[in-house]
């Protein structure tokens, strides 16, 4: 009786061990969905904060989250008033928590060293690495509905 209980017990734990074991491993990779002007390095983002204008962009929709009149507002383009912004040669913060905006004063402070000037970050489109890659002309991705305008314009800046 002994030996039989252990026997349940045994392949009950591993039963238990290995559907733990499974429900543990999640992996999330979303790069071919990152814009061309996101940095390299990350398989994974949510969002990008730009501290340079306080505003956040929203990866798997392809949305811009700005502050307008005391309200967060969001559309597929930039302001106007940021028609001069650089996204290729500007500082982006990965933020990996929903609705980050709500704690955009944490953000601000945390992030206000990245302000103007600091250009260090490789973006994906300039990136060597093969899995930034969709053909054999090593062309980059981008699924970012601006991708033909934001190459044609950063010549521009």
């Amino acid at each position: 009786m002994k030996k039989l209980l252990l026997c349940v017990l045994l392949i009950g734990g591993c039963f238990f061990y290995q559907n733990s074991a499974k429900a543990q491993v999640s992996v999330n990779i979303n790069i071919g969905t990152q814009p061309a002007w996101g940095p390299t390095g990350y398989d994974y983002v949510q969002y990008y904060y730009l501290p340079d204008i306080n505003v956040y962009y929203n990866v798997s929709k392809h949305m811009f989250i700005y502050l307008s009149n005391g309200r967060w507002l969001s559309g597929r383009n930039l302001p106007t008033r940021y028609n001069n912004y650089d996204l290729y040669n500007s500082y982006k913060v990965v933020v990996n928590r929903s609705r980050p905006y709500r704690n955009n004063d944490q953000d601000k402070r945390m992030y206000e060293k990245y302000k103007g000037g600091n250009h260090n970050q490789e973006v994906i489109r300039d990136a060597h690495d093969k899995k930034y890659f969709v053909n054999k002309e090593n062309k980059y991705h981008s699924q970012s509905p601006n991708a033909k305008e934001q190459r044609d314009d950063r010549h521009h800046h």
